[in-house]
Formats: structure tokens, C-alpha cells, sequence
């Protein structure tokens, strides 16, 4: 067995040599002391967004405001948040005046995630909409809380300055917020210093945030992006180098993360939303400017990358497979729509790369908030397809929709789900898979693990040994993979590996109208096997070797003996921070063979 320092070893070149340098170095230039430098005056004064009327309405007038933390938990708010307190009042209060580069560090295994949330300002679109339609309390407010961030945030003290994405999102809301208002083409001094202190956070840091591969090299190329052409019309120092540095790694990160067929390259349906939502941020900034932004190949892709989640989300309810890593976040959501509805961010990013949209009948209620009208076309109805850049098998039979995770993996996967299946019928998830719930709190790397998946353990572990809390060793390969195929009665799809232990999973699945049928060849080297498929919520009951709820039910055979299953509980999160509890049901086996399993709705 390889030891951890075996594992990274082998693991470095597969993150890519040049990402593991940017992050060394950026490393390396903490510990040495290096931090990058803040305007040397104080945020002028004055109003921020130039808000009509906002002086009209006195201290201590804020009107409740609800903000619905990581989507699902609501807060109520009548006065500025403690931006350095936990929302939730779980944790203890932060030190807002430590060093930046160790904030995150002091917090030891707390999750920093929920103390970052209101500093994000998800909240100034929400309440610019409501003053923009003359609301005059909540102009007031904004104001109010601004100056109250700033006062308690001073540049660049404590942990809301810690993370270069914290402060690209801040700085994307404060220009759809000038955006909203038609404010941007003369922003007030105070504007301008937010504008330039945010930018001399992220701009020193990009090439870490690059280096990570991920959403955080998105996020920040589009703040700089917007930042550089915004700072130009004021002439802001360096002005012209930011806005090219921000639009050539804008269109990187496009073709960089968002890989050729549209499937995403951090195998996840959120992370996949927020970067397409950031993309239609700097999309958005460019059609209002007049700022040039995407070249023709990255515009396409932004397009193909919205057909992937149009293809997997589910037309009835708006939801999509809960695949891959969820931290909660929901860019560009002025109007605080349900989180788990995917077709909003479909909609607009077909609407800015594609003219198009997506459902002839569907009105997006963010598209006329931000005055856009929706595409020309619309896209013919979503179809069955293999995506093999990211090992994605979609099926689809007219409400019905079945995803087979398969392990193609060019970037580090966050999770050890291969083979996972999903199925969803009239809107409803039958097949489900458990979610993230948190990336610090005790348990939750239980989530990542293949035993959170609809798909076969062996021997108690999981597919690939786990080297830190974000990264696997031993990446599997994909094996035998068959395409989804059609023959106008059945649709299926196929695909296997074998770990590096040599245990070998073939996994080939069939969708028929009302059936769903998994057959499982488990072969090679292991001592015992556990099938596991998590239902949705309801009264499932085994009868006889049955499952069943309703006309819902699950049989399982092993080498064409039926077998009677296991029913318990386990867990699921849908939302970050949140679980709930839903019905499992297990099998084990102790030797080679073949499980079949047919699922009836």
C-alpha cells in the first residue's frame, strides 16, 4: 500500500506541474512575509452607489431584511450584520484586526464558509432593486451598510479579506448593483476606492486562484476584468493592464473550465452554475459597456457548457442531480430565487451566448430584472447523450431523466462517486445522491465517499484513498465505455473501472418506459461488495424480496437469485449545512458476480 507521500508524488502531475508551482510559490511569498499594499487614504465620504433619495430616510430605519444563508436557512436582519459573527451563532466571533494570510488558519477545523457569506454581498442586488422602484428605506440602507463594511473591514485586516474569490464576488455585486441603476459610467469617489482597493486584493493573488483550477480563477479574472474596464473610464493606476489581464484569463478560464463537449471540469452541478453564472457577469458587463470581452471560441463555449446543465436538469421541478462538490453558492441571484432551480442560470446564459432560450413557455423573472430580453431562438428539447470529456451519461425519456457518473478524469475529482447513478421521474428525485453538507464539520468528508453513492463499495472503502480533504490519490480510469444508445423502445449506456487494488465494477444500465434496470458485474480483487441505492423520501417497506412504495418499487437479483435487501436510513444534503434523512437500501456480497437490479415507477 502507497504511502500518503507516495500518493501525492504520483498525483503532483496529474494537477499539472505549473498549477503546483503557482501555488507553491504563492505560498512561499506568505511565509516570507510578503502582502500586497492598500491605498494609502481612507474610503472617501459620501454616498457609494449615488442612490436618489438615500439621505432622505434616518439612522435606524432599516427595514427587515430576510437573506437566505447558503440558499436554504433565512436570517432576518434590521441593522448591519457583525460581518466578523457566524449568521448561524454557532461559532465564536473572529479577530477582525489579524493578518489576512492567517486568518483562515486561526479558525482550525471551524468551517469558514457561513462567516464569509453576508461579506459577500448577495444582499446590495437584492436591496438595489427594491430602491431603484423607489424605496427609499432601502436605498438608506445600502448606504448604511456599506459604510458600516467598510468601517469594519479596514484594507486588508481579518478574514473577510482572506480569500482573493471573497473579494471578486464582493466586487461582481457592486457592479451589477451599478448596472441595475445604469450608475457605472460615473461612479462616486467612494465607488472608485472600493472599485481599486478590491482590485489590489485580487489582482496580486491571480495566479494562486489560477493555480487551483478551479472556480476561484474564474471569479477573480471576471472581477478584474470588470475592474480594469470599469477603472479605465476613471483612469485608475494600472487600469489597462488589469482589464487585459482580466479578459485574457476570463476567456481562459471558459475554455479552461468548461471543457470542449459543455460537461464541467470540477464534475459538479453547482460549482458548474457558479462558473457559468460568473462568465454571464463579465457577459453582462460587456453588452452594458461596450467593453470587449469574450473571443468567438470562449463565447461558444459558455454556450455548450449552459446545454450541459440544460441537458441534466430536470424540466418539471427545475432541479438536477446534486453531483459532485456543493458549498452553497449562488451567484447573480437578485431575486432570491429557490436554489435548487437551475433553469434561471440556463436561461440567461443561452440568452447573452446563444440568443436563444431554453423552454418556449418559461419567463424568467432575473432576465427582466436586469432588462434583458430573452433569446430568439429556442433550444430544440433536451436529448439523450453521452458527455465523455467529463464522463457524464444522460438519459432521457420524456420525464424521465437517468445520469450515470463514469471516471474520466482530466481534474481532480472531489469526490469518489464513479458509477453513481441518479433517476428522477415527474420531478422527482428516486435515485439520489448525498450531497457535501460541509467541508469542515465532523463526518463530513463521509460525504465524498462512495458510500454516500448509488454504486458498489468494496470492502468497506473508497474507490480512491483520500490525500487531503479536496484531493484523491489513485484516479480511476475509465473502462469499456458504451455511449448512450437509442433504439426507440430503450435507451442505454455503459462504463467500468477497476481500482488500484484490482477490484473491477462494470456497471450497464437500461431505461425503459417505467423501468430502470442496473446491471452490475463485480469481478477481480476483493473480499466483499455493498450495493447501495438511496430513495427518495417516503413509506418504502420490503414485501417478500420487494421493495416498495406505492407504485414505486426495487428488486434486486444476484446471479439471477433474488435477493432480499437491506432498508435502513442514512443521509443526504441538498443544501450546504443541511441534512435530512432518507431510505437506503443495501446489498452484500461476498464473491464475484453479477447484481441486477430493476427500479419501477
Amino acid at each position: 500500500m502507497l504511502t500518503r507521500l507516495a500518493l501525492i508524488a504520483r498525483i503532483l502531475p496529474r494537477l499539472g506541474m505549473r498549477n503546483v508551482a503557482r501555488v507553491a510559490l504563492y505560498k512561499l511569498k506568505l511565509k516570507v512575509g510578503w502582502r500586497p499594499s492598500p491605498l494609502p487614504d481612507d474610503c472617501p465620504g459620501g454616498g457609494i452607489l449615488g442612490l436618489p433619495n438615500a439621505t432622505l430616510v434616518s439612522d435606524g430605519d432599516d427595514q427587515p431584511t430576510t437573506q437566505l444563508i447558503f440558499g436554504w436557512k433565512p436570517i432576518t436582519l434590521v441593522t448591519p450584520p457583525d460581518w466578523h459573527a457566524d449568521p448561524f451563532n454557532r461559532r465564536p466571533r473572529v479577530n477582525p484586526e489579524q493578518d489576512w494570510a492567517h486568518a483562515v488558519s486561526a479558525l482550525g477545523d471551524i468551517d469558514v464558509k457561513s462567516y464569509w457569506e453576508l461579506s459577500r454581498f448577495y444582499w446590495l442586488p437584492q436591496l438595489i432593486l427594491a430602491a431603484r422602484n423607489g424605496d427609499y428605506a432601502s436605498a438608506a440602507q445600502i448606504e448604511r451598510w456599506l459604510q458600516d463594511w467598510i468601517s469594519c473591514n479596514p484594507a486588508f485586516l481579518g478574514l473577510n479579506w482572506a480569500c482573493g474569490q471573497e473579494a471578486a464576488i464582493r466586487l461582481m455585486n457592486l457592479a451589477l448593483s451599478a448596472l441595475i441603476l445604469d450608475e457605472w459610467r460615473e461612479p462616486s469617489p467612494a465607488m472608485k476606492w472600493l472599485v481599486e482597493t478590491h482590485t489590489r486584493r485580487i489582482y496580486p493573488t491571480l495566479h494562486y486562484a489560477l493555480g487551483q483550477d478551479n472556480n476561484h480563477g474564474a471569479a477573480e479574472a471576471c472581477a478584474l476584468y470588470i475592474a480594469g474596464t470599469w477603472g479605465q473610464t476613471w483612469s485608475m493606476l494600472g487600469a489597462d493592464r488589469i482589464a487585459r489581464a482580466g479578459r485574457k484569463w476570463v476567456n481562459d478560464r471558459a475554455l479552461r473550465l468548461i471543457q470542449p463537449d459543455g460537461s464541467p471540469c470540477q464534475y459538479s452541478t453547482t460549482y458548474h452554475r457558479a462558473n457559468l453564472e460568473t462568465f454571464c457577469m463579465a457577459g453582462l458587463w460587456s453588452e452594458r459597456t461596450g467593453a470587449e470581452c469574450f473571443l468567438a471560441d470562449a463565447s461558444a463555449r459558455v454556450a455548450s457548457g449552459a446545454g450541459w446543465l440544460f441537458t441534466l436538469t430536470d424540466t418539471t421541478s427545475g432541479d438536477a442531480p446534486n453531483l459532485g462538490a456543493n458549498d452553497g453558492s449562488h451567484l447573480f441571484n437578485i431575486l432570491q430565487m429557490p436554489y435548487r432551480d437551475f433553469r434561471p442560470t440556463v436561461a440567461l446564459a443561452t440568452a447573452l451566448f446563444a440568443d436563444s432560450r431554453p423552454y418556449a413557455d418559461h419567463s424568467d423573472a432575473r432576465l427582466e430584472a436586469l432588462g434583458l430580453r430573452p433569446g430568439n431562438g429556442v433550444l430544440p428539447p433536451a436529448a439523450s447523450r453521452t458527455y465523455d470529456h467529463g464522463g457524464f451519461h444522460i438519459m432521457r425519456l420524456r420525464e424521465t431523466i437517468a445520469v450515470m457518473r463514469y471516471p474520466r478524469f482530466r481534474f481532480r475529482p472531489s469526490q469518489s462517486d464513479a458509477l453513481h447513478v441518479d433517476l428522477w421521474h415527474n420531478g422527482i428525485n428516486l435515485l439520489r445522491d448525498a450531497g457535501t453538507f460541509s467541508y469542515n464539520a465532523e463526518g463530513a468528508e463521509w460525504f465524498a465517499g462512495t458510500a454516500a453513492h448509488n454504486t458498489i463499495e468494496f470492502d468497506g472503502r473508497d474507490q480512491m484513498p483520500r490525500i487531503g480533504r479536496f484531493l484523491f490519490g489513485e484516479w480511476l480510469k475509465a473502462e469499456a465505455v458504451e455511449p448512450v444508445s437509442e433504439n426507440g423502445v430503450e435507451t442505454s449506456a455503459a462504463a467500468a473501472y477497476t481500482d488500484a487494488r484490482g477490484a473491477r465494477h462494470h456497471r450497464a444500465i437500461t431505461l425503459i418506459d417505467g423501468f430502470l434496470i442496473c446491471q452490475d458485474t463485480i469481478s477481480g480483487n476483493f473480499e466483499a461488495a455493498c450495493l447501495r441505492w438511496r430513495l427518495a423520501p417516503g413509506d418504502w417497506r420490503v414485501v417478500g424480496d420487494i421493495v416498495r412504495n406505492g407504485k414505486r418499487s426495487l428488486a434486486i437479483e444476484f446471479d439471477g437469485v433474488p435477493v432480499s435487501p437491506t432498508l435502513g436510513t442514512t443521509v443526504e444534503s441538498r443544501y450546504y449545512e443541511q441534512k435530512t434523512q432518507i431510505p437506503e437500501v443495501s446489498v452484500k456480497v461476498n464473491r464475484p458476480g453479477k447484481l441486477v437490479t430493476k427500479v419501477t415507477f
